[in-house]
């Protein structure tokens, strides 16, 4: 029996059920046939609307990864055509951004996916763009061949086309369904793709092109769609003060990151572990009786933040930012933490402060904001609670030197157990 065929998880259905990753499926029943006969080619797109990748787009990535490691076969798109246009919003019309700018995003989003999946092996994973097939399509051909498909009153029945129809929607968007079906028929046609896979707000563009290829080719294929995330009061998830909860670590840093895993409602914390991480049905559930029982520990919340910002960010990265907590919070020694890191979780708290070397630590401790005036200073240093580096600080007068600046860089200020500051070196 040749040993390079990739080994079909039987209960792979079954534990994307449980994880609550199946809102919607066009034939339930033959999906699961189809799971357990062999490897099925699958596919799920992601459109470069930003240079980085968000919350949302990670319930995509680790459902891939389930697939891949339940032994099917991906296919990951990124479309430099669609993303020229972009899916429909409820909200308005999206501003189209330029080639050049789509092309970078591209390329972007490709790199960010590449490390979630495996590119080698029996059920090895291919990366495609839209932009291939679609570059030199010409209209007459992709409105005979595509359009003609496509009742036009299948297309106004979407959600959000009906949503927009009032306030007004342009051609560019209300077509947006064919494109993305024809990209569902062309992976279909030349890979043998017969399962796609969105988010339930694609829930339209999914069976377009489930139809598509029925009305095109005869063929039977699959579509499911994994559910929108939401905090407890039902409004969306990804939204932070700062924007959205990027993957980018430029774009949000990775302690914020984690912060934002720490800090979820207790409501919430299963439903995120089930769908975020690859913990098994025992070990969540046993976080979830240990959560029940003593939530003030935040027990489960502590394993979805370090296991969700290992999976995007990496071990070394996670195990730097529960050390910089644990020293910022729990008053562990600094001196081994990562200065980047500690510089992160500073300005995650209040913005750093920049100064030159000549302040006192009164002038720091005022102008970070841990005190109101200069007496409050000096009092606070009275009384034990000014605090340097974590370590007690008893002399208000006294100017740091550079060996107090941890990493040459910053000093960590700290009034009582939870108010702290950072101070950096004026450039």
């Amino acid at each position: 029996m040749p040993t390079d065929l990739p080994v079909i998880d039987p209960g792979l259905l079954d534990d994307l059920v449980w994880r609550g990753l199946v809102a919607h499926s066009t034939d339930p029943e033959s999906l699961r046939e189809a799971l357990t006969a062999g490897s099925v080619h699958y596919y799920v797109g992601f459109d470069p609307t930003a240079p980085s990748l968000h919350m949302g787009n990670l319930v995509q990535i680790v459902t891939a990864m389930r697939l891949q490691r339940g032994g099917h076969t991906p296919y990951v798109l990124v479309g430099g055509a669609t993303g020229m246009i972009g899916d429909p919003k409820e909200s308005g019309e999206r501003v189209l951004n330029t080639a050049e700018t789509v092309k970078d995003w591209v390329e972007r989003v490709r790199r960010q996916i590449e490390p979630f999946l495996s590119f080698e092996g029996a059920n090895a994973a291919t990366m495609v763009n839209n932009l291939d097939w679609t570059e030199s399509l010409s209209t007459i051909d992709f409105l005979r061949d595509i359009g003609k498909h496509f009742p036009v009153n299948r297309m106004l029945a979407r959600d959000v086309v009906r949503t927009r129809l009032e306030a007004g929607i342009s051609y560019t968007e209300f077509s947006y369904v064919l494109l993305q079906s024809m990209d569902f028929l062309n992976l279909f046609r030349e890979h043998g793709v017969t399962l796609q896979f969105g988010g339930s707000d694609q829930w339209g563009n999914l069976t377009g092109g489930v139809e598509l290829i029925r009305r095109a080719d005869g063929g039977h294929v699959h579509a499911f769609a994994t559910p929108l995330i939401t905090k407890a009061d039902g409004t969306k998830y990804g939204k932070t003060e700062g924007g959205a909860l990027w993957l980018d670590a430029e774009m949000m840093s990775p302690y914020a990151f984690y912060q934002f895993w720490l800090n979820v409602e207790d409501e919430k914390v299963e439903e995120l572990l089930k769908v975020f991480t690859f913990l098994t049905r025992a070990e969540i559930e046993a976080l979830v009786a240990e959560h029940t029982e003593k939530p003030f520990l935040r027990q489960a919340q502590r394993r979805l933040a370090a296991e969700v910002t290992t999976l995007v960010h990496g071990a070394e990265r996670t195990r730097g930012i529960e050390a910089a907590s644990a020293a910022l919070f729990g008053g562990e020694p600094l001196g081994d933490v990562d200065v980047a890191t500690l510089i992160d979780a500073l300005a995650t708290a209040r913005p750093l402060v920049e100064a030159g070397r000549d302040k006192t630590l009164t002038d720091l401790f005022l102008e970070a904001g841990l005190v109101q005036s200069r007496s409050e200073a000096r009092r606070t240093f009275a009384e034990g609670g000014a605090y340097v580096n974590n370590q007690r600080a008893d002399d208000a007068d006294r100017v740091p030197t550079e060996d107090d600046y941890l990493g040459g860089q910053v000093l960590v200020l700290r009034r009582g157990k939870k108010n702290f500051a950072g101070v950096r070196v004026a450039r």
